[in-house]
């Protein structure tokens, strides 16, 4: 494993589509509030960013405007523009000032049928329109740490991401812990990461997610470079607790 991190602490925050109009409105006005508050965020030491769902991306563009905080959605097309009712251009997310998106999670997958194919697609589409891919990998069932970690490189291999683009950040999340009572195990996480790392592009960021909450990043330092937060951060109080982390 390393023996020290490199850059700065990485915090992604998905609220999938689990709040409302209002309350997603609302929790993005503490978000905002926390992270000017916060030293690390304000100095880049920590770097955040939420994936809001998108009827209230404006609204978080707005809201982060001037601040470090940078806005992601949690998906977009495989195309620019065309005839495909419902569907959002990636193209259209860049125009409105969205750096990131979030390609390849596991309930895209499941739920959607978006295999790696459709994945490898959205994130050219991603790249060429200069949108950051936040690439979801991980195994589907408890496995080896070596066989977990050659499972996620495949799949960062098959994503096609290009190296004339914006790099990828890469949210290593095992199938199995996703919306678990607990988080997996800090010696799998931090060895699946590092197995990883040693194949990859040096400076390529691994964030982990999976039930991840606070008093978790501690344990997963310095091999993981920070965390991808879902249903515990939609608390704002832990949000303030996993800065503070991050911080240190």
């Amino acid at each position: 494993m390393s023996e020290q991190s490199h850059g700065p602490v990485t915090i992604g925050i998905s609220t999938k589509m689990y709040l409302g109009y209002a309350a997603s409105c609302s929790w993005l006005e503490e978000v905002v509030r926390i992270a000017q508050a916060s030293p690390a965020v304000q100095d880049g030491h920590v770097e955040l960013f939420v994936a809001p769902s998108f009827p209230v991306l404006e609204t978080a563009l707005r809201l982060t405007r001037g601040t470090p905080v940078k806005v992601g959605a949690q998906n977009a097309s495989d195309r620019d523009a065309g005839a495909l009712t419902g569907e959002v251009s990636p193209a259209f997310l860049a125009e409105m000032g969205v750096e990131l998106v979030e390609l390849g999670h596991a309930e895209r997958r499941r739920h959607f049928g978006e295999d790696d194919g459709v994945t490898a697609a959205k994130v050219a589409a991603a790249q060429r329109n200069g949108l950051t891919p936040l690439l979801c990998v991980g195994e589907i069932e408890r496995t080896s740490v070596e066989d977990a970690a050659q499972f996620c490189l495949e799949q960062v291999a098959t994503a096609g991401v290009r190296a004339t683009g914006p790099a990828p950040i890469l949210a290593y999340e095992p199938v199995w812990a996703i919306g678990a009572a607990e988080p997996a195990g800090a010696q799998h996480v931090r060895g699946v990461v590092a197995r990883m790392k040693a194949e990859l592009p040096e400076g390529v960021t691994v964030i982990y997610g999976g039930s991840a909450g606070p008093g978790l990043l501690p344990t997963l330092q310095p091999d993981v470079d920070g965390l991808f937060l879902g249903r515990f951060a939609h608390d704002p109080r832990n949000i303030e607790l996993i800065l503070a982390e991050a911080a240190r």
